[in-house]
């Protein structure tokens, strides 16, 4: 069973923003293991089955968090790599960073930037693919400059990647 991406991306920045201050934070990305994402709870907030995706030998589950405060977790992200390109299963903000209420932004577009990263370091110039929700493809194709292939699949291509890639790891060589 597949599983779309449902993950908001309110705002291309170059790292998070503060929702209030409009202060602006670096984050980085680290590899997580099955004891961080016992953790992780639907009771919590949290909208899909990370213990469930952590079993899958084939995906890297990767966190989000502040640069200065590595407890401020801020997303999740699935990924895959395949024979030519990363394939993202999950991206999910996490439950305070959702909706008008939210605490940062800039969530989603970095963990889409922070998979482009991935493909560049496999050598696949960035490509990245994923499933959206129906509702979801017009803003992806937006937002983050994602092509529509066929039903609900998506690939953010070279060029579009490099955007990504740019815009939140400017100063790493890709």
């Amino acid at each position: 069973m597949r599983i779309a991406v449902n993950v908001e991306v309110d705002i291309l920045s170059k790292s998070v923003i503060d929702a209030i201050t409009g202060n602006i934070y670096a984050t980085e990305s680290l590899r997580v293991d099955e004891i961080f994402i016992a953790e992780i709870h639907k009771k919590n907030g949290w909208k899909f089955n990370w213990k469930k995706e952590c079993k899958n030998p084939r995906r890297e589950i990767f966190r989000l968090h502040l640069r200065e405060d590595a407890s401020m977790l801020l997303g999740l992200i699935s990924l895959e790599i395949k024979d030519d390109h990363v394939h993202v299963h999950l991206a999910e903000s996490s439950p305070q960073n959702i909706g008008k209420e939210k605490q940062y932004l800039g969530i989603g577009g970095n963990l889409f930037a922070f998979a482009c990263k991935i493909s560049y370091e496999n050598g696949f110039d960035g490509v990245i693919a994923f499933y959206a929700k129906t509702k979801l493809i017009k803003h992806y194709s937006v937002t983050l400059g994602a092509v529509l292939l066929s039903n609900q699949r998506m690939i953010i291509p070279e060029k579009n990647a490099y955007f990504l890639f740019s815009k939140y790891y400017k100063d790493e060589k890709k």
